[in-house]
């Protein structure tokens, strides 16, 4: 894909049809498109193909461009809206029928219906039999001027239709498997092939990275391209991707829209990096990929033929490692108004309130993959109720748990160290005493001031919660089990 980029500055697009929110084969779509442009210095541009008014809606025109927005990918110049562009349509199909690269076709539904049915009796996929093609073409203009319903078909040339795919390579195509296509309604609007073609050559785009699914529009568009002496694009057509199942991404995978990834708590820096390598790989055994990296990196040498496979525990790794490089500060930007919810904090907190957040956060996000993690595992830093797992208390509160917690309880109320490594030290010397191992007091513990058997290290916690809060946790935990006190 590097044809004119020595004559004119490469341009690219991303064209959504917003007939619902952006899922992620569209995100990766328009990621590919913009790193290219990027990589090149080229523009990227956005164009809304919103031509289908029934199922358009400016709802899903918002989502399409929250999620890219969220994805951080910038797009050059004003939005193309496709539905404006009518004009332009109907010039482009003119042209056409003028220098008689198209011809009207008068063929009822009905008529084609039948020869659709006919043709699938027979097991052959069906193909216009070009019964107006024979029509004088003065004769056609003037049923045309009379009302009579009509359409407009692009007139197939013999030969072949052949380009050099960014992905794949040489792709062939027998005109004769193409049928002549309509390209303007008998209402008077475009169809698919020829808007996009008409959009394409009035933005100046020079590449176009879609999916595979499209490979069989790209000999249509590239016939209508040179019917309207105009110069083609460079194309390149990217695998799908499927789910784990082998079978094409959908909501049975789970989330697929990006808005909903937001939602969860994903990163968009960690969904951007996570999208790029999702059938294109640098060719290094790197997957943490800063933005600038991959625009530097990026080609269309690196884009695997084969399917892609969406990996959801990749992605949460991903989003956990951009989590935990994330400096606190930035964590707490994304988490405040979910904490001034909760209750956790205030609107005008204290500096050393401000302080003791920022020092939870960094500790708990190194075990979390989502940021909305963060909230119900530092919740037990605060003075709060606690809510305990009952499977954590079933598993770690056993006969002779309120003995040992008790007894660290007393040593704890002795001490004036409360640092990490001090608290380390009272318990295990503690451990000895009784002759447990330190686990007999870790785990106990760790449940009766988290509610949880999983945390960051205990002693860690501790220091971090300090003296008045561990001794309250401490009381209440025996408090509510003192049936097994003394057992």
């Amino acid at each position: 894909m590097t044809g004119r980029l020595s004559e004119k500055i490469p341009v690219m697009r991303f064209a959504p049809s917003p007939t619902g929110y952006l899922h992620l084969g569209g995100a990766r779509t328009a990621l590919f498109n913009y790193l290219l442009a990027r990589k090149l210095g080229g523009r990227f541009l956005l164009r809304v193909e919103d031509t289908d008014r029934r199922r358009s809606t400016p709802e899903a025109v918002g989502a399409i461009l929250d999620g890219l927005s969220w994805l951080g990918i910038e797009w050059d110049g004003e939005i193309v809206f496709q539905s404006r562009g009518l004009e332009r349509h109907l010039m482009a199909a003119h042209a056409l029928l003028e220098k008689g690269a198209a011809y009207r076709c008068f063929c009822t539904p009905e008529r084609l219906e039948k020869q659709t049915e006919l043709a699938r009796l027979h097991k052959k996929p069906y193909i216009y039999d070009r019964t107006c093609l024979a029509l004088d073409p003065a004769a056609a203009a003037e049923r045309a001027a009379a009302g009579e319903p009509h359409v407009l078909r692009f007139r197939i040339p013999p030969g072949e239709t052949a380009f050099r795919d960014g992905v794949h390579g040489e792709v062939r195509f027998d005109n004769k498997e193409l049928e002549d296509f309509v390209i303007l309604r008998s209402d008077g609007t475009p169809t698919y092939q020829l808007a996009v073609v008409a959009d394409d050559i009035y933005m100046g785009i020079t590449h176009i990275i879609r999916g595979d699914d499209h490979i069989s529009n790209t000999p249509k568009q590239l016939l209508l391209y040179r019917a309207l002496e105009a110069e083609a694009p460079e194309f390149a057509h990217v695998p799908l991707i499927l789910g784990p199942d082998k079978k094409r991404l959908s909501k049975r995978h789970g989330a697929t829209g990006l808005v909903e990834y937001r939602e969860q708590g994903f990163l968009s820096q960690a969904v951007f990096n996570f999208l790029a390598l999702l059938g294109w790989s640098p060719g290094e055994d790197r997957e943490i990929l800063e933005r600038r990296e991959l625009v530097n990196l990026f080609s269309l040498g690196g884009i695997n033929k084969r399917n892609a496979v969406f990996d959801q525990t990749k992605l949460l790794w991903m989003n956990g490692q951009y989590l935990s490089r994330m400096a606190a500060g930035e964590v707490l930007d994304l988490v405040k108004e979910e904490f001034l919810a909760a209750g956790l904090i205030a609107e005008n907190s204290a500096p050393p309130e401000k302080d003791y957040l920022l020092r939870v956060l960094d500790l708990v996000r190194q075990r979390c993959r989502l940021t909305s993690d963060l909230l119900p595992r530092s919740r037990y830093f605060f003075p709060v109720e606690l809510e305990y797992d009952q499977a954590a208390v079933d598993k770690h509160w056993k006969p002779g748990a309120a003995g040992l917690l008790s007894a660290l309880a007393d040593e704890l109320q002795k001490t004036t160290d409360w640092s990490e490594n001090s608290l380390e030290e009272l318990l295990r010397t503690l451990a000895e005493k009784l002759h447990v191992s330190a686990g007999k007091l870790i785990h106990p513990l760790r449940v009766a001031l988290t509610g949880m058997d999983v945390s960051p290290g205990i002693f860690e916690v501790m220091a971090l919660m300090g003296r008045d809060l561990v001794l309250d946790r401490l009381g209440a935990a025996l408090e509510r089990f003192e049936g097994i006190r003394g057992n």
